[in-house]
């Protein structure tokens, strides 16, 4: 039976999953847990809390199964999801980031230290990390079409079905969002993003 659910389209699965098909949640899993992983962990910026939040993505989902359209793509409506998720770990980190800002020097002593480490000093490592970085600073939607249509290599058409916005408006936000790397890397020499 596994065979045959590997070889199953996202819809004939999520049918399969609403009748309570163990093997479905399984497999709709394993097909989409590391495009998932990559865009969580290109948004926030890190590896481990990537891991948490696509779990969080892979819950949320199988919650929702009953509220998915069959017409759309599953990948796009997961990646929604997760971008969704991605959001919220952002807003609750900029919340308590805000409140160690009030706490008394000594607390500080016991915050990790988020620079890069000095094992991290190749060029590559060094470019890699300069372009995330500059990726982190964009608003959220030009990151997000960015992610979509770069990491996850979305056509723009499933890109503006995952965000809910026209192509051309997809189109206007890569636009944007390449100018504003290439301004933040211009420094970096003539590469262009």
């Amino acid at each position: 039976m596994t065979l045959a659910l590997d070889d199953a389209s996202d819809g004939e699965l999520v049918a399969l999953a609403r009748r309570g098909v163990q093997a479905a949640y399984r497999v709709l899993a394993e097909r989409h847990r590391e495009a998932v992983y990559r865009l969580v962990r290109s948004a926030t910026g890190d590896a481990d809390e990537a891991m948490d939040i696509t779990q969080e993505t892979l819950i949320a989902a199988f919650g929702a199964l009953d509220r998915f359209d069959t017409a759309r793509p599953f990948r796009a409506w997961i990646a929604r999801i997760a971008l969704n998720k991605a959001r919220d770990w952002g807003r609750r980190r900029a919340v308590r980031r805000l409140f160690s800002l009030g706490m008394p020097d000594h607390v500080g002593h016991s915050i990790p230290d988020e620079a890069v480490g000095a094992d991290r000093t190749a060029e590559d490592r060094e470019r890699l990390t300069r372009v995330a970085a500059a990726i982190a600073t964009l608003p959220a939607r030009l990151k997000e079409a960015l992610l979509l249509r770069t990491i996850e290599d979305m056509s723009q058409a499933e890109v503006a079905a995952t965000l809910g916005v026209s192509e051309k408006t997809v189109e206007t936000r890569l636009y944007r969002a390449r100018q504003k790397l290439n301004e933040a890397l211009r420094e970096d020499g003539p590469r262009r993003v």
